[in-house]
């Protein structure tokens, strides 16, 4: 079995339920505009919000552009209009009062920190980011947090994870892995740079491309036996 030594994971829907946080950010957006959320909207939303976030990864957009349209691309479709960039600052305040956990995600970081190097390779807001990894108890066990608005380049890019990987004191690629939920962003990001990875798949999605895991998982509990870590 192969042995590891630097762990790169990501942070939503990977160590943290975004899509708990997101929920309970999206009600307080959506009562705070007089408007209720139900499955139906929220789901038009997360369409929307899923196609930029593809986009944004493909370069095809910028992450300010993302951010402060896409609330005003949503309620336009139902004939109101919206200051994007207002909303979004409220959300991010609603969002970053979020740090829910994936299940057996403490369990799994305070156990693994013992004999590996532990980091968080994520998308997003700095700000919003670290506050929801301070917030959530996870924070003292990596020795560092990269974000791509730091970075200036977003995963899957080549030039994210260098941005990284510079950073990694006596990194070495062959004794690493990235760990992440998204095919898209963390695996296409490990085959851009020629590193193992493990995709996260809780919901059993299907691989319609043509990059293929090292490891693929339904629950992060399988880790330990990856990582041949006995319990």
């Amino acid at each position: 079995m192969k042995k590891y030594k630097t762990l790169l994971f990501d942070l939503d829907d990977t160590l943290l339920d975004f899509g708990a946080t997101e929920d309970a950010a999206l009600r307080q957006l959506f009562d705070d505009q007089k408007m209720t959320l139900t499955l139906e909207i929220k789901a038009h939303y997360k369409k929307i919000n899923e196609g930029l976030w593809k986009s944004f990864e493909r370069g095809e957009i910028d992450r300010e552009e993302l951010l402060n349209t896409r609330f005003s691309n949503f309620f336009k479709e139902y004939g109101i209009d919206v200051d994007g960039a207002l909303l979004e600052a409220k959300y991010r305040t609603f969002l970053k009062e979020g740090h829910h956990l994936m299940e057996g995600a403490m369990e799994l970081i305070s156990t693994l920190h013992k004999n590996f190097e532990l980091y968080i390779v994520t998308n997003g807001d700095s700000t919003t980011q670290f506050q929801r990894l301070k917030d959530s108890g996870l924070a003292p066990f990596f020795k560092d947090v990269f974000v791509s608005e730091d970075a200036g380049f977003q995963k899957p890019t080549k030039e994210f994870f260098d941005f990284a990987f510079k950073q990694i004191e006596n990194f070495e690629k062959e004794k690493s892995i990235i760990i992440g939920d998204s095919l898209t962003a963390d695996i296409t990001g490990g085959y851009n740079v020629g590193m193992d990875t493990c995709w996260i798949n809780v919901s059993e999605k299907t691989n319609d491309t043509n990059i293929i895991p090292t490891y693929e998982i339904k629950h992060l509990n399988e880790l330990y036996q990856i990582l041949d870590v006995e319990l």
